[in-house]
């Protein structure tokens, strides 16, 4: 087991919704504050490699965390398709590489559920991930995050890179992405329920049938996964995070309405798709190879999320 406290750490997109949380869950082990290093866009961009070279050579680092990517819900993904591959495979790409050249004692990579086949049985294990293409309209993503697992598993063969490979479900939780244009399925949910009970509208209007399931886990629990595997694991076999309970979305719906006391009609917009048709994943080998598993109960989790966009977020 890897002692983090002595450890010069990189977590890049530390400053966004997951990265914070993984600083505190590292802050929290004893590792001291200068100890970790949260590169920031504007002074490294990390889909060039110069950059990665002299983030490298600035931080010094012993392990690196890697959580950034360019990412979205299903509508920025139709949108973005190459500019998300290109950006989520050029920072694995380059990152990874000088991990290697610089001898790095551990490499982190945070894979996505996007990247498992769109008719993947469920719940989801980690065996099946290659057993065909992810659904259409996040492939882009999905596949280059994936490619990142050969290529880590391929330097640990040749090179003898040690690396861990976690895979959280759908996050969410305080502190969440709330900006219409690129929020995942509950920030927007919550946002869409809280903006209609404010203006007393009679409905709201949710993409695709509401037939589709998805499972989500907190940000604290998925944290917790990540730093445990960074402890943990040598080798990049993946490692499924998710929370525990798979929900069709028209009963996510009703389930964040009455979060935000929103009591008027929910109506379906069938041109809209609905994304992967089902996801639920296996989290047996976390539990197994981790000593992890969910704790945050689902409704509470959402009132907690409700409540933080009422106090922080609107405005």
């Amino acid at each position: 087991m890897l002692d983090l406290v002595g450890q010069k750490i990189v977590v890049t997109g530390g400053a966004g919704f997951l990265g914070r949380t993984v600083v505190r869950v590292l802050r929290a082990r004893g590792v001291p504050e200068d100890r970790i290093v949260v590169p920031r866009r504007r002074d490294f961009d990390l889909t060039v490699e110069a950059d990665v070279e002299r983030l490298y050579e600035t931080a010094q680092p012993d392990v690196v965390i890697h959580l950034a990517a360019e990412v979205g819900g299903i509508g920025a993904n139709m949108a973005h398709p190459g500019r998300f591959f290109f950006a989520n495979m050029a920072m694995g790409l380059h990152l990874v590489e000088h991990a290697r050249r610089r001898g790095l004692r551990k490499f982190v990579h945070t894979g996505t559920v996007c990247a498992y086949p769109k008719f993947c049985p469920v719940p989801f294990r980690e065996d099946d991930i290659w057993n065909g293409y992810p659904e259409e309209t996040n492939a882009p993503y999905g596949v280059a995050k994936k490619a990142i697992f050969v290529m880590l598993d391929g330097y640990r063969r040749e090179y003898g890179l040690a690396s861990a490979v976690a895979l959280p479900v759908n996050l969410y939780g305080p502190g969440d992405n709330f900006d219409p244009a690129s929020s995942h399925v509950i920030p927007a949910l919550i946002r869409k329920c809280e903006e209609a009970r404010a203006a007393a509208a009679p409905e709201v209007v949710c993409w695709g049938t509401g037939s589709a399931t998805r499972e989500f886990l907190y940000v604290d629990d998925a944290a917790e996964g990540i730093v445990r595997a960074a402890e943990v694991m040598e080798e990049p076999v993946p490692i499924n995070l998710g929370g525990g309970v798979e929900i069709a979305i028209r009963d996510l719906v009703t389930k964040i309405a009455s979060a935000c006391d929103y009591r008027g009609r929910i109506a379906w917009d069938t041109t809209k798709p609905d994304g992967q048709p089902r996801r639920g994943l296996d989290i047996s080998r976390a539990r197994e190879l981790l000593g992890w598993s969910p704790r945050q109960d689902f409704d509470a989790g959402l009132r907690a999320t409700v409540d933080w966009w009422r106090s922080h977020g609107q405005g």
